[in-house]
């Protein structure tokens, strides 16, 4: 399991960095990636990146019948959330979304009552409200949308797995999550995810953004010959990295 410090490190890339890294080291197809698969928004991309372990959720705002046992179901639901060791991303899918968002789980009482659980923020199919309150208390939020009222919602079901802009996510995974939309770091490919984010952000800047970056006054025969040089040496050192770590 990544430490603290790792996962401090982590959050310090954007999430297509990490998808760099995690390119770099999986054995696995690239078109297995566990990544959303429909649009997202995240509602304070000034917040920078929040990483952290999955808890899960779902809530139906507009079934009334969900509001019959309020205070035993949050007061369940919260000791659900308290088990759990941080960080944590709240992963809450809206079995009304995408069709019929009729009300929100998160605003300022939620967003207040899960950071002081732990949790650093969400990612939720369905729409959030009191954004400004919401960034106030600390609490990244990617949605689908905006919206005014919370109708009947309340948890249904925690602790399984859940659907949200087309990726399964389940309790427990890694989450990396940025404006560019959410990955999961697969338990298995944790250990070098750190070194591999690193290695490939600098192998990027050192190679072909080095070489674009000083084409100012070569013709452009040099700038391609330059180009296809950095591209090879990107590739080799790629190459090097993976055999170092035993993945070729």
């Amino acid at each position: 399991m990544l430490s603290h410090a790792d996962l401090l490190k982590l959050k310090r890339w954007n999430t297509p960095t990490i998808y760099n890294g995690w390119e770099a080291i999986t054995r696995k197809d690239r078109l297995e990636v566990r990544c959303n698969r429909e649009e997202t928004r995240d509602f304070m991309p000034q917040m920078g990146p929040m990483i952290g372990f999955a808890v899960t959720l779902t809530f139906e705002p507009s079934k009334k019948e969900h509001f019959h046992d309020n205070e035993r179901v949050w007061s369940e639901y919260r000791e659900y959330i308290a088990s759990v060791p941080g960080p944590k991303i709240v992963v809450l899918q809206d079995l009304d979304s995408p069709h019929h968002i009729i009300g929100s789980f998160w605003g300022e009482v939620c967003s207040n009552m899960h950071k002081a659980l732990g949790c650093v923020g969400t990612i939720t199919d369905g729409a959030i409200r009191d954004m400004d309150e919401m960034t106030n208390a600390g609490f990244k939020a990617i949605a689908r949308r905006l919206c005014v009222g919370h109708a009947y919602s309340i948890p249904v079901a925690w602790n399984l797995p859940v659907k949200v802009f087309g990726c399964t996510i389940n309790p427990g995974d890694l989450i990396h999550a940025d404006k560019h939309g959410f990955l999961v770091i697969p338990e298995e490919e944790q250990n070098h995810i750190v070194e591999a984010a690193s290695y490939m952000d600098a192998n990027e800047c050192l190679t072909t953004i080095g070489a674009a970056r000083q084409s100012s006054g070569k013709t452009y025969p040099q700038i391609l010959e330059a180009l296809n040089q950095a591209n090879s040496e990107f590739s080799r050192n790629t190459s090097v990295f993976k055999k170092r770590l035993g993945l070729n």
